[in-house]
């Protein structure tokens, strides 16, 4: 029989769509606000793959990941989703959003996003928020799953993440700058 142990902390990431870049540092300095110092953040990349946000933000949506360089615990995300929840509904105008917030983590073996749908692949967690399954880490890299969305199958997106877990994984050991 298994013994109950705590699970290993996470990194936690966001994931940011807008379509306005001067919309991400008042957004950046409220997360940051929340969830502590940023320690990584991507470049722009292009949200292309979907007009699904299109009638309620915009076309020429833009994505930006960041990380943050506290650690949480796995059952956090919850709670974390909730709250870029509210961060949203302040930057709403007209009642509609101006920027969509996806929090999640990256642990060694996974990326995790939070979601307030369920589906099969979804299991819950909280508060109205599941576990989504997005990513596995499996020889040397992420790799995608029959539902993993396009866009986090992209290349870069799967180099994003592998810079991600790497601090994550020094920061585990303690080798982190």
């Amino acid at each position: 029989m298994g013994q109950p142990k705590a699970p290993r902390p996470v990194k936690l990431v966001m994931s940011l769509i807008m379509g306005s870049e001067t919309l991400f540092q008042e957004v950046r300095a409220d997360l940051r606000s929340l969830c502590g110092e940023i320690d990584f953040e991507s470049p722009w990349m292009a949200f292309d793959f979907t007009d699904y946000y299109a009638p309620e933000m915009g076309e020429n949506l833009k994505r930006r990941m960041i990380a943050f360089r506290r650690l949480i615990q796995p059952d956090a995300l919850s709670v974390v989703k909730g709250q870029t929840n509210r961060i949203e509904r302040t930057y709403t105008d007209q009642g509609k959003r101006r920027v969509n917030i996806d929090p999640g983590y990256v642990s060694a073996h996974h990326l995790i996003l939070g979601t307030t749908k369920a589906y099969t692949h979804r299991p819950y967690l909280r508060d109205g928020i599941y576990a989504d399954l997005t990513l596995i880490y499996r020889k040397g890299s992420f790799r995608a799953l029959e539902w993993t969305y396009p866009d986090y199958r992209r290349p870069e997106m799967v180099e994003i993440l592998g810079e991600v877990r790497r601090t994550y994984l020094a920061q585990l050991t303690g080798r982190a700058e």
